[in-house]
């Protein structure tokens, strides 16, 4: 007999009782006989049974299971809310499932149809750049699955949702590079189609507004790739006149434009002054060190998590959203004074 698919039935088979006193020999019901549980743990432990999560999903209604949906587990941002998500979910008693889209809106249909089929009580997601159609989130809530956004979040869909401020951590970035005498500040943003993108515009047109700079017509970019950045970068570099400083809507970005503006003989932060968005582990890697807006992933992920878990054992129906305070994590590639 083949013992990677024992089921309660093998067991009741093999010992000549019946599969439901074998289910509450597994229990420790008191109507079974020590010497009939100790029987059935022993070939249970035997043979490694395991019990079928979809036939528990079946009889008791839940899985214990959730799903989550990540644009790219490689980005420090989504690997550290996905620890947060994790922590939360097992000191809860739950399973996580992880789905990565890769940027991809086919990839998410997929993502969520596999979700679905895999009987998980509830999704977080995270949406790809290329995501402009949300109808295969329909067919998750449609089948009664509670969705909690994060991040990257759908604003046509009533669900719970929890993000950053960006527009405020946007705008405390650019103040803080015009506030040390910066002026031409450009944004190398993300795609417009997504909130934290548009967002993060409004708090950079905000700060220039506050300080009476109207940007000019190049002044705000898309430019949110390693890619799209060493085509981008030089060309901006070599403009007349050259901008003083650079926010960026991520640190790769912005990582890779204080690299290329080092290899061009710049100097950061006297000639050109750099801010990434997200603080990751990169920004501590540069020379000089990148200042870049703290977005608190493992904080997103715990209360994400959290959310999604409340929704499934409370089923309420009033729909939250939570929004996380960024921080502005000074560096050299902004400040002659940073040490």
């Amino acid at each position: 007999m083949s013992k990677d698919n024992i089921t309660i039935k093998d067991i009741a088979r093999e010992l000549g009782i019946s599969p439901s006193t074998v289910s509450r020999a597994l229990k420790d019901h008191p109507d079974i006989s020590q010497a009939t549980r100790d029987a059935v743990n022993e070939l249970a432990q035997k043979w490694n049974y395991k019990p079928n999560p979809i036939a528990l999903s079946l009889k008791s209604g839940s899985s214990k299971t959730i799903g989550v949906i990540i644009p790219d587990i490689v980005h420090f941002f989504f690997s550290t809310i996905l620890s947060g998500i994790e922590d939360i979910a097992y000191e809860r008693g739950y399973n996580v499932m992880m789905c990565q889209s890769n940027e991809k809106w086919d990839h998410e249909i997929k993502n969520i149809q596999a979700l679905v089929s895999s009987r998980v009580d509830g999704i977080l997601i995270s949406i790809a750049k290329g995501t402009t159609d949300f109808t295969h989130f329909n067919y998750a809530i449609e089948k009664g699955i509670p969705l909690v956004f994060f991040d990257r979040i759908v604003e046509e869909l009533d669900t719970d949702r929890v993000v950053v401020d960006d527009e405020v951590g946007a705008y405390n970035a650019v103040k803080h590079l015009l506030r040390t005498g910066k002026k031409r500040v450009i944004h190398l943003s993300g795609p417009s189609n997504l909130k934290i993108a548009r967002l993060r515009i409004e708090g950079y047109l905000r700060a220039m507004k506050e300080y009476r700079i109207t940007p000019g017509p190049d002044s705000i970019i898309k430019c949110d790739t390693l890619e799209e950045a060493n085509d981008i970068i030089p060309l901006i570099l070599s403009q007349e006149p050259k901008p003083d400083a650079i926010f960026a809507v991520n640190d790769i970005t912005a990582a890779q434009a204080l690299i290329i503006a080092k290899r061009m003989g710049l100097k950061i932060p006297e000639e050109i002054a750099i801010v990434g968005f997200t603080n990751s582990q990169i920004a501590t890697l540069t020379e000089p060190g990148l200042t870049s807006v703290d977005q608190k992933g493992y904080q997103m992920g715990v209360e994400a998590a959290r959310l999604l878990l409340d929704r499934i054992e409370t089923h309420s129906r009033v729909t939250q959203t939570k929004v996380i305070s960024t921080e502005l994590v000074i560096r050299g590639s902004s400040s002659l004074n940073y040490k």
